[in-house]
């Protein structure tokens, strides 16, 4: 009798199964790689839902949306110095203890920059952060002050001087301010906080560029670099328009974009959110403006 032979496979075989494994493995990565993208770009679409309602809630109160920035100087010249739109919509997020400590921090602190009574500076909220961002927790533009940062700014406009938005420096705009229509008016919109060492994406309060909160909690649609207050060297003047920007990169901290494939999220005035893609850069200008008589409708 022949001995009994073993099945085995030749070269050939396991060469062509590792590579279909492979494959596999690949296609599986991939997938996965697109549902992880998908469900933060639900999240965070979800996360400017709630600033968007938030945004109305306030305007029910108060009549008028907040203040983009109270401004810092001089310093006698508002209650609440420096404080972003943010910190006016904590009683509509559920953060009415946060909210308490404000007056009281200033009562303590003229500035919202000093003194451990502004706890809300140091703060970090998850409807302001953007989960698609991996390293914003570890961002630390100030390793002293270490402020909560946003991915969600303010409109200002064309950009933070024309004050032609909805949320700018000392502004007061009311619904009917907004006579190009709250459907085609953006008010919100995304940026990442900036890369460590130029200081930009705070949301409780800051001066950003031109001591008006520009870059900080504020931005507009073509925005420029001043190179003052905070200068970003290496960067051209502007206007910078809406693109695609780079974690590691400075200069992308004046224009609108986020870490979600092929454009960002955007809140309107009328609470609606919409992803637009950057191809729309040329209807940005026409957005974002609230009373600029343009025949706009976005994408």
């Amino acid at each position: 009798m022949s001995p009994t032979r073993r099945p085995g496979y030749t070269l050939i075989e396991l060469l062509v199964a590792m590579a279909i494994i492979a494959v596999l493995v690949g296609l599986t990565t991939s997938a996965i790689q697109k549902v992880r993208h998908a469900a933060a770009r639900a999240k965070c679409q979800n996360n400017l839902k709630q600033l968007g309602l938030a945004l109305q809630l306030h305007h029910d109160t108060q009549s008028r949306y907040p203040p983009g920035n109270t401004g810092y100087l001089p310093v006698q010249s508002s209650r609440y110095p420096a404080l972003g739109w943010q910190v006016w919509l904590l009683p509509h997020l559920e953060q009415s203890p946060l909210w308490a400590t404000v007056e009281p921090a200033f009562r303590a602190s003229a500035s919202p920059f000093e003194g451990a009574a502004h706890v809300g500076l140091g703060t970090s909220l998850p409807f302001f952060i953007c989960p698609s961002d991996g390293r914003t927790n570890a961002v630390t533009p100030d390793p002293t002050l270490r402020p909560g940062l946003t991915h969600y700014l303010g409109v200002t406009g064309t950009d933070h001087k024309s004050r032609d938005g909805i949320l700018f420096a000392s502004s007061k705009v009311r619904i009917a301010d907004v006579s190009d229509g709250t459907s085609n008016t953006l008010v919100l919109g995304e940026r990442p906080p900036g890369s460590s060492g130029d200081m930009f994406g705070w949301w409780y309060a800051g001066v950003g560029q031109d001591l008006s909160g520009s870059c900080d909690m504020l931005l507009g649609v073509r925005e420029f670099n001043l190179r003052t207050s905070i200068p970003v060297e290496g960067c051209s003047a502007g206007p910078f328009s809406y693109r695609s920007g780079r974690l590691d990169d400075p200069c992308s901290v004046f224009s609108f974009w986020s870490t979600h494939p092929g454009g960002s999220n955007f809140a309107f005035a009328d609470g609606s959110v919409r992803f637009l893609s950057y191809s729309a850069d040329t209807l940005m200008p026409a957005l974002a403006t609230r009373a600029g008589g343009e025949a706009a409708t976005p994408p």
